[in-house]
């Protein structure tokens, strides 16, 4: 059996395999094909706000003089904008951004809305194959602002509180770490001596720290840290009192309440027997007219201050 094997190179071109049969001999015969051919050094770069980043796009192969070099951003699946098209840079980085040769991009300055996919789309019309592209994740981080911390200012001895952390700006998304007296919260309170009895979950995710029986080991002034890959920034400590129930005065206050309730019940029910409450009959004489019998007229006379009648039958 014999093998043949072409192995001839040119400069700047891609090679393709094809295999060639000839009779009872394999042969495999390397081709060189003409073809533009793209790679990077990073698809998922990313830089902190403000900073510069590079989009590394590098022609590996190809044979036309003058090729056509574009770059379009892809942000949220929506259709793709231009970014390099004509030798120009349009769009929100028209003052942001150039072009290095051959075909990497550069942008200054970034800021959180140049967070996309970025597409090297390169075509060469003289090459066999005339169009290659090259898709790159760029992620601009973004430091966290300062959290918004809520912390009551005081609980009962055995009451449950809820302290919570906020922060919408950071990205990638903050993670939570609360304080007590400077000192760390750990996650799980049995991990250090001077947590140990405490009752609380923490959760670094949403930022909040919950606690199902409060103790008075539990004052002191809290503070939560809002951290990711670009930075970190805490809120103003706020001072969490704790104190004792007062279980004599509070027993005490609601006998005196009942007491004042069964005096006011008393005296209204003693008012009413004697009847203060009763209405009041008409004084005086009220005289009314007696209504006429049946075959009785009634005559008042003059000398006489009363009635007299006459009979009056009717059959």
């Amino acid at each position: 059996m014999y093998r043949y094997t072409q192995r001839y190179i040119p400069s700047k071109m891609a090679l393709t395999r094809l295999p060639c049969v000839l009779a009872l001999l394999t042969v495999h015969c390397y081709i060189s094909v003409l073809a533009v051919v793209l790679r990077t050094t990073n698809k998922a770069p990313w830089a902190n706000e403000f900073e510069s980043i590079e989009l590394p796009c590098l022609i590996e192969s190809i044979s036309t003089a003058n090729p056509r070099i574009e770059w379009k951003k892809i942000k949220n699946g929506e259709q793709p904008s231009y970014v390099y098209y004509e030798k120009k840079i349009s769009g929100d980085l028209e003052n942001r951004a150039w072009l290095r040769e051959p075909a990497t991009l550069v942008i200054s300055n970034t800021t959180r809305s140049d967070t996309a996919s970025y597409r090297c789309e390169v075509t060469a019309p003289s090459d066999q194959k005339t169009f290659d592209e090259i898709l790159i994740d760029l992620r601009i981080r973004v430091k966290p602002v300062t959290p918004t911390c809520s912390v009551p200012k005081s609980v009962p001895v055995g009451k449950s509180a809820e302290l919570s952390c906020v922060e919408d700006e950071g990205f990638p998304r903050s993670q939570y770490q609360w304080f007590r007296n400077t000192e760390e919260i750990p996650e799980d309170p049995k991990s250090s001596p001077k947590f140990f009895n405490s009752s609380y979950v923490l959760n670094g995710e949403s930022g909040t720290l919950k606690f199902s029986a409060v103790r008075k080991e539990d004052a002191g002034q809290y503070y939560c840290r809002a951290k990711n890959d670009a930075g970190v920034s805490v809120c103003t400590p706020q001072m969490m009192e704790v104190y004792d129930i007062n279980i004599a005065g509070i027993v005490l206050g609601v006998l005196v309440v009942v007491v004042v309730l069964l005096c006011i019940t008393v005296g209204i029910f003693c008012a009413y027997r004697r009847g203060y409450f009763a209405s009041q009959k008409q004084m005086g004489s009220n005289y009314k007219t007696p209504g006429k019998g049946d075959g009785v007229d009634y005559v008042r006379t003059e000398d006489e201050g009363d009635f007299r009648h006459k009979s009056s039958f009717v059959i």
